[in-house]
This record gives C-alpha cells, sequence and structure tokens, in this order.
C-alpha cells in the first residue's frame, strides 16, 4: 500500500440521529494542498475533529501520517499542525508564552523560524491573548499551527476574519510549505480560495463527498456575474461567440452575464469599445453547488 498522509475508509460520524459524515473515502497524498470545500454544516470540521480523534467515529477509521487516529491520537497531535475554526487558548497568557506552551506540547522548536513567522503576520506577541482583538488570535492560531514545520498541516476555514495583509501573508505560507514538499488540509467555504490554493479539492455536501476536483477544474468550475456599460452603441450581437457566458443580457450601452471560468475572452472583447463602468463579482457556493451539481444548499 502506497504511503498517503491521509486515508479514510468508509469514515462515519452520527450524532444522535444527525449526521456529521458519512462513508468518507479520501486519499490525501504528500506534498500536496488538498481542499475540503462546502457550506457550513457540510461536515467539514466534524471530519478534521475525527481526523485528531476529538471525537470518534461511529464506524470506519482514518489514517493520519500513517497512524491509526484512534489507536494513535496522541502520537498524531504532536506531530501534526491545526488550526480550530475558533482559537481561544490560554486567555491569560501572552502570545510568547502560549506558543511556549505549544512547545511543551509539541517538541523544541527553531524561534528563528517562529520569530519569523511572527514578524510576516505582524504580531504582538507581548500582549495577552485575552485582550487581543479577534484578527490577533487569529494570527496566533496560525503561527502555532505552523511553527514545528509539520509534514501535516489541518487547517479549518483559515481565512476567516483575515484582513487582507494576513490573508496573503497566509497565502504566501500556504505556497512555502507546499514548496518544501509538506502537505496542508484546508477546510473552506470559499471557491475563490480552493481555486487559487489547491491540488486538489473533495466537494462536501451533507456529510458525504460529491466529487474531487483538480484545482484547474475548480478555476474552469468558478462564476463571476459581470456587469459593464458603454459610452457608445455596441453591437447587439457582439458577445454572442463566446461560448462561457451565461445569462447573457445585452442592450446597446449594457450587458450584464455570468462568466464561467476565466473572463479574460469577454474583458479582451469588451475592451474594444469604451467602458465607463464594471461590476465583478464571484458567485456564491451556493450557487455553483446549484448550477454544478444539482444541490440546493439548506437556508
Amino acid at each position: 500500500m502506497r504511503y498517503l498522509v491521509i486515508r479514510t475508509e468508509n469514515l462515519t460520524k452520527m450524532y444522535g440521529r444527525h449526521l456529521g459524515v458519512r462513508d468518507l473515502m479520501l486519499e490525501v497524498e504528500p506534498g500536496e494542498i488538498f481542499g475540503f470545500l462546502g457550506p457550513d454544516g457540510s461536515g467539514k470540521t466534524t471530519t478534521i475533529r475525527l481526523l485528531l480523534d476529538f471525537v470518534r467515529p461511529t464506524s470506519g477509521r482514518a489514517l493520519v501520517l500513517g497512524l491509526d487516529s484512534r489507536l494513535d491520537s496522541l502520537k498524531v497531535r504532536r506531530q501534526v499542525g491545526y488550526l480550530p475554526g475558533e482559537f481561544d487558548f490560554f486567555a491569560h497568557q501572552t502570545g510568547r508564552a502560549a506558543l511556549r506552551s505549544f512547545e511543551n506540547l509539541r517538541g523544541k522548536l527553531d524561534w528563528v523560524y517562529v520569530d519569523g513567522l511572527v514578524e510576516r503576520f505582524g504580531l504582538d506577541v507581548d500582549q495577552k491573548i485575552g485582550d487581543m482583538p479577534a484578527l490577533e488570535r487569529r494570527k496566533v492560531g496560525l503561527i502555532q499551527a505552523f511553527m514545528h514545520r509539520p509534514e501535516l498541516i489541518l487547517l479549518d476555514e483559515p481565512s476567516r476574519g483575515l484582513d487582507l495583509a494576513t490573508q496573503q501573508a497566509l497565502y504566501q505560507l500556504i505556497a512555502d510549505v507546499r514548496q518544501e514538499g509538506r502537505t496542508v488540509f484546508l477546510a473552506s467555504n470559499s471557491v475563490c480560495e480552493m481555486e487559487r490554493l489547491c491540488d486538489r479539492a473533495a466537494v462536501l455536501y451533507g456529510g458525504q463527498v460529491m466529487a474531487v476536483e483538480r484545482g484547474v477544474h475548480l478555476r474552469a468550475r468558478a462564476l463571476r456575474r459581470i456587469e459593464m456599460r458603454f459610452a457608445t452603441p455596441v453591437p447587439l450581437g457582439a458577445f454572442d461567440a463566446l461560448p462561457n457566458l451565461q445569462d447573457l443580457h445585452i442592450t446597446p450601452h449594457s450587458l450584464s452575464c455570468t462568466v464561467r471560468g476565466d473572463p479574460d475572452t469577454l474583458l479582451k472583447l469588451a475592451s474594444q469599445y469604451r467602458i465607463t463602468d464594471m461590476l465583478s463579482q464571484s458567485l456564491s457556493l451556493e450557487e455553483v453547488f446549484r448550477r454544478d451539481y444539482g444541490i440546493v444548499c439548506a437556508a
């Protein structure tokens, strides 16, 4: 059997009559950025908690770094980096003291590397975590997940609550980890984040994997709503030949449509006319699910 960083075998979790996840069969290769894409309540957090043995499966099993997640849970947690959806640990300690506490759990750290992460995220580690704004607490959570250079890092909605600068620092750090041949398992409800970062992504809904997509295919599935206004009249059939436009509506001075995949061809064609205003907006995950998988997400 080839080595896999994560392997789940019919992994199922029931909370009484409520389904967490059902019959998950995941295989995550060494060195890849693997996405777990789904709306809130689809089972993303449950899966990560099963991998770390924070909850026990109803049936099936998970192997993490070749270790059984239940029988070897302490070894798994020591070796894996983990960012939970909400980071609220060590509120009475300073950021640096909290990182020292994590060192006691995971083994001796390279503090030059840790200080580099602190500088990268612009964190004041001398402030008490309980006094930090939510963004700064999130930075502590990110640093502790990466700081021991684990072979596998599990991130639960890592971009939640981040400003643009911190998000860019995170994305660059994930790229660095991939360059070093380490693995990231990334749970998110953002199609844009998945298609930007991931080699592959499992599409999760209702506790079940609907598909496993390559990042390039997610890019092709990306949906954007684009509206344009023109200073001079545009021929009504000017954009009819573009194959990736949906819901096209055009008047002499305006255009609105949904673009699937790369909008470059539309933008190049539109640039032949004088554009006075343009709006581009990525459609929601729920809309992608409806159009691509025939799933209507519950409100």
